[in-house]
């Protein structure tokens, strides 16, 4: 059983006062807090052995190589990866999948196939689809969502077909939580002749991921939402996918001869690692997974998925908050809701005042909005160091968002 009070020990931001009332950080699915675990590993890289990665053979340049290949290695048995080679160290989830848009899909993508996604994907995942069928001519196909936000195996089956070339999907919704069947997906995919595409970002810090179970091509992830630092994130691609596909940026390090009218590459991961790498956030990263195997991701998503549960109970009470999404025990830990006749963006306002730290907005889903037939919405979002305490205020704070705006409005 997690011990959170022994969890928020390790998050001296969670220890203080914001307008005057505890903290309660409810944006997780934004960016999480990172604990001195993680801080203190890139302070040590900085003060300690500071160098480049690979070129060098003086001690520090060693030391940091060490360190960031040491971070692929914790990387690869984290999501069970089959080889080493399989991780690409990239920017983020963005970069990660832009990579799989430009590199994969415009050497494989014609006129006439087929892309497949669907609606609740993140801007992250829905853009760099829309651009590459646009250059190429291919038909973007949307699997339909259930009522409840979710997405059925069946609806799946009856959207892919044999013209299918790429099936694209995020593994948990950043604005319902649905916990999507990417493997059953994955495998639909493959017996029509397509790759599967996995949005991780949203699941990774959460639960366990297995990439070999799931049997995706591709799997993208950040640092920044499971406990370690800004700037670095995760391309899981089968070897042999990535070895036939062509570099996304030139220059650096993924360079193997380089002459007046032309270059080639070094083997996978290295040619889609171009430029000085992201050093210091691997390591931070790898301190990240440490920190949340010491903890164990069962324990993590079980208490995340009891906080908003006990949310939800607590929401129901009112008859003027809608909660979006399938029921608590179908989601991870996000809540996203409205109340009626208010802005999210007020309703966030009003929490902030509250020390109350939420999201509100479209959360880079805009047609995922537009199946709502809402502007907006307004999102809790758990994690490891999350209360129920933290809840009770977050519902307090509500109340008084309903009391203040039911004056304004009968006035």
């Amino acid at each position: 059983m997690l011990d959170v009070r022994k969890v928020r020990e390790q998050f001296p931001i969670l220890h203080q006062e914001v307008n005057g009332a505890p903290l309660v950080y409810l944006d997780n699915a934004a960016t999480s807090q990172k604990p001195l675990q993680v801080t203190e590993a890139l302070e040590d890289y900085y003060r300690r052995y500071n160098s480049n990665v690979h070129r060098g053979v003086h001690t520090l340049s060693n030391v940091a190589t060490d360190a960031y290949e040491g971070a692929r290695d914790k990387v690869q048995s984290f999501i069970n990866a089959g080889k080493r080679e399989e991780i690409v160290f990239t920017r983020g989830t963005t970069t990660a999948i832009n990579t799989v848009a430009a590199s994969f899909g415009r050497a494989n993508v014609q006129e006439g196939d087929e892309i497949v996604l669907t609606p609740m994907e993140h801007h992250s995942n829905l853009i760099p689809w829309q651009q590459l069928a646009k250059a190429t001519g291919a038909v973007l196909k949307y699997i339909p969502l259930q009522p409840d936000g979710t997405v059925s195996v069946e609806s799946a089956r009856s959207t892919i077909s044999e013209r299918t070339k790429i099936v694209t999907m995020v593994h948990v919704s950043n604005v319902f939580g649905t916990m999507n069947p990417v493997k059953e997906v994955a495998q639909i995919a493959h017996e029509n002749g397509a790759v599967m595409v996995v949005d991780g970002a949203q699941s990774t810090p959460h639960k366990k991921v297995d990439v070999q179970d799931l049997n995706c091509d591709f799997f993208a992830f950040s640092a920044h939402k499971m406990c370690g630092p800004t700037g670095i994130g995760v391309l899981y691609g089968k070897k042999r996918l990535l070895e036939d596909m062509e570099p996304f940026e030139f220059g650096g390090e993924m360079i193997d001869e380089v002459g007046l009218y032309d270059a080639t590459w070094k083997e996978v991961p290295y040619k889609f690692e171009g430029g000085t790498p992201i050093i210091a956030g691997a390591i931070g990263l790898n301190a990240a997974i440490d920190f949340l195997n010491e903890i164990g991701l069962d324990d993590i998503k079980t208490h995340e998925q009891q906080l908003a549960k006990y949310a939800m109970d607590e929401l129901a009470s009112y008859d003027d908050i809608e909660v979006y999404g399938p029921p608590a025990d179908e989601r991870a830990g996000i809540v996203t809701f409205n109340i009626h006749d208010v802005h999210p963006h007020d309703t966030a306002t009003v929490l902030d005042t509250k020390g109350v730290a939420i999201r509100a907005g479209h959360h880079c889903a805009r047609p995922l909005m537009n199946w709502l037939d809402v502007a907006a919405t307004a999102r809790a979002s758990f994690y490891l160091y999350n209360t129920e305490e933290d809840v009770d205020a977050f519902v307090d704070a509500l109340v008084t968002t309903k009391e203040y705006f039911g004056d304004v409005y009968a006035e």
